[in-house]
Order: structure tokens, then sequence, then C-alpha cells
């Protein structure tokens, strides 16, 4: 099942730069607002390695942003901004954070440690979520110019008892490191290099199955990888009372996160849909023809919270449509519905985002599968305020405000071996990248 290692991170040197000035998002999550202000941070923010603005190099004719990445990341190494543990360690790594658009305080606990790359075939990584070429093309040339992994997978175990969180945080003591983001997120790392701890760790992972939460590029980017250098990887290695468990080559494993999703410090935050750019979109069209699968309810003009709480209260399928004509409760006819979603697989015909990308995304806006792939009429976003005020703003025809997947939905699909819409989840909150650094040389 799933094999996990201690390995020697590179972390920010604290004596000579300030780890507020050069950890940042996920490279997909950093806006080109984020670029530029991490760029002005420091001129050691990681932001330079995993995403570099071109324009802003005054790189040697040819150099590519790769290729300079490979180069900053050899110098830092060189000049000990980033220095090597001595010893293999792993890292408790906690989140405490406010849950976005309430006043609830959670803590999410996880660690980071290296994780063996395995084939979706073999059934111990489980994705839930489609991917793209693009993204694996840019991240598979920045790890091949770098031969480096500089942000975590995110990965969820299933753990009811909380036997691990117990063992890595109940003498946690002090934490080695610690910062707060631009979103007031409190991140907090503790070196664990405790051979004894790190062995119970192994075990106690080693009946797991993972599911991939975030980074199910950089996981299909690493595998592709390592297949290049260690074609056929052996089960987990061998050790004795003097020796950690290392993968088989540096190629067959990558950084990970794991959190166990039975925690209750896991949110999972709705993405919602913003259809823009139609050819030809009328208000009143639209709610006719939704009236075939759907009870369709007019809302009172209303700031977005309102829509949201009608939306939670509801227990069946149903989603809230925003048009420049007014706001609309859509509640799914399950019997009609079902049929439109009878050639999915019976998880996925759970979901209110099956219903909406099937039937109102595909059948009433004529928005298909490679439409939607290619975001050609359509963005996600995060904030229900702002996906609202782009169809107030006649920025987009209509918007569709969703709640959010469940942990249980999620573990049924992935389990499954079914894929979701995309965007379908939002973990809240990311990981940071920087905090340490997985070099395979």
């Amino acid at each position: 099942m799933a094999a996990i290692y201690p390995f020697r991170a590179w972390r920010y040197n604290p004596s000579l730069v300030r780890l507020d000035d050069v950890v940042t998002q996920p490279y997909d999550k950093i806006t080109p607002a984020m670029q530029q202000a991490y760029y002005q941070r420091s001129p050691y923010n990681l932001v330079r390695i995993i995403l570099g603005l071109p324009e802003l190099f005054d790189a040697p004719s040819g150099e590519t942003v790769y290729e300079r990445a490979a180069r900053d990341f050899s110098a830092w190494r060189d000049q000990g901004i980033l220095m090597q543990e001595k010893d293999p360690c792993v890292f408790a790594y906690a989140e405490r954070f406010k849950v976005p658009g309430t006043e609830d305080v959670k803590e999410r606990r996880g660690f980071i440690a290296l994780g063996k790359l395995y084939d979706y075939a073999e059934q111990v990584v489980f994705r839930h979520e489609h991917t793209l070429s693009a993204p694996k093309s840019d991240r598979l040339n920045l790890l091949k110019a770098t031969r480096a992994h500089f942000g975590q997978i995110f990965m969820l175990y299933s753990d009811p008892a909380r036997s691990i969180e117990k063992l890595l945080y109940d003498d946690a003591g002090v934490p080695d490191a610690e910062v707060i983001d631009e979103y007031g997120i409190l991140h907090r790392l503790w070196r664990i290099s405790d051979p004894a701890t790190i062995r119970l760790l192994v075990t106690a992972m080693d009946d797991k199955k993972l599911i991939i939460a975030d980074g199910h590029h950089r996981y299909e980017t690493a595998l592709n990888y390592s297949r290049e250098h260690a074609p056929t990887i052996p089960a987990n290695g061998e050790y004795s009372t003097s020796q950690l468990p290392q993968p088989s080559c540096p190629e067959a494993a990558a950084m990970m996160t794991f959190i166990n999703m039975d925690s209750d410090g896991l949110v999972i935050l709705p993405t919602h849909r913003v259809v823009h750019s139609l050819s030809s979109f009328d208000p009143a069209a639209f709610v006719r023809n939704a009236k075939t699968y759907f009870s369709v309810e007019p809302l009172p003009t209303a700031a977005t919270s309102a829509y949201i709480e009608n939306l939670h209260a509801e227990q069946g399928t149903a989603f809230v449509a925003v048009t420049r004509s007014g706001a609309f409760l859509l509640r799914a006819w399950p019997e009609v519905t079902a049929a439109a979603l009878a050639h999915q697989p019976e998880p996925l015909r759970k979901l209110d985002l099956s219903c909406l990308h099937a039937i109102v995304l595909d059948k009433l806006l004529g928005l298909d599968a490679e439409k939607v792939r290619e975001q050609t009429n359509i963005r996600y976003l995060r904030d229900a305020a702002e996906a609202v005020d782009l169809v107030r703003r006649g920025e987009a025809d209509i918007t569709f405000l969703t709640n959010p997947v469940t942990m249980e939905q999620l573990r049924e699909v992935a389990f499954a071996g079914s894929v979701m819409p995309q965007k379908s989840t939002d973990f809240y909150p990311k990981l940071l990248s920087g905090l340490t650094i997985y070099a395979l040389d």
C-alpha cells in the first residue's frame, strides 16, 4: 500500500531570509498581481523558480524560464540561502485558519514526507479529477530543468482513530518554523528526525490508500518523469533498526503532504461556475427550457449570502442561477435528471455538479465537454459575490452558485475509479510552497 519515506529536505536559511518573504501559494493559485508582489518581496522568493516572469530576467540570450529557475536554485544552494537537513526527516505541518464566510476557526494537521509514485491501476493512489496537457508540460519542463519538487502534492488518507496525528502532535512542542500568509492563515512546521517515530509512521501508513486532493497535474508529471528513470519501481524498501526506508531511486517518489480525511479540520469549499461570451443568451428562454429538468423558483433581489443560505437549505440536487433578469433556485426533478445522467457511473449521478455540467451546461447552454475543458466560455470562482457581480456588471451571461462536494462524496467517487467534473473541489487552505524542497540530486 502507501509507502512513505523521510528525506533530507532543503529549507530556507532563517539567518539570511525571512520565511514570510520567500514562501508562496501553490503555482496554480498565484495571480499575476500576486506574482508581481512576490517578486518585490525578496530576490529569493520561490516564485522566481516556480513561476518566473521572463520579462524581468536579466538573462543570457535564449535562456528559458526553466533554465533560469535551475540556475537560481543552484545559486541559492551554493550561497547558503537554502540549506539541507543533515538527517532524513518528516515534518508535522499544521494550518490554523478561519473558515471563509464564518467565524469558525479550525486547524488542519498533517505531515510532509516523500510518497512513492504509483500508477492509478495499482489502486493505491486515486484521483478525483481529469488533468490537462498544458499544465503537465509546464511542470515537466520545470522538473527536468531543476530536478526538484518545490511544492507538496496534497494527499488524503483515512485514520478514524487519528492515531497518526497523535503520534506526531501529542509532544510537538515549539514549532521549528511558522509563517502567516496573505490570507491570515498560520502555518507551523515541526521537524521530526527520530528514527523510532519515523518507523512508526511508515508502518502506520503502510495499509493506507490515498486520494489526491490537490496536485493532480504535478502527481502525473512526477509519475511520468519517474518512468523515464525507473521503469519498474519495486515495492516499499526493506529497512533495519539502523536504516530508514528510502525510495528505489530519487525519481520514484515526490514530496507530499498527507492529511487525514476523517479530521474535522478538513474543509472543502464550493467552486462556482461563471458562464460568459455566449453567442446568444436569453435569460427568459433559459428559464423556460430549464423547467424541463428543474422546478424554477424566482428569488428576490438580495445579497449573495442570502442566495447561498437558500442553497444550503436544500436537501436534493439544487443550485442558484443568477442572470441579469434575476436569480432563480433550480431544484432537480429526480426522475427526469436521473434519466439524463443514466450513462454516468452511479457515484457521479449523486453529485450536484454532474447534473449542472451534463444538463445545464451541455444541454441548455450548448457547452459540451470539450468547451468546458478548454474553458472557452466558463470561469471558476471561489468567491460567490464576485461571481454574481460579474453578471450584474454585464461581464458574464449567467452564474451558477453551488453547494460544496462533501468528503463522503469525494471518497465514494475516487475509490470507485471515477472522476468528477473539473474544479469540483476547493480544499481550504492551500499548502504553502517553499516550506520544504526535495532535490533529486
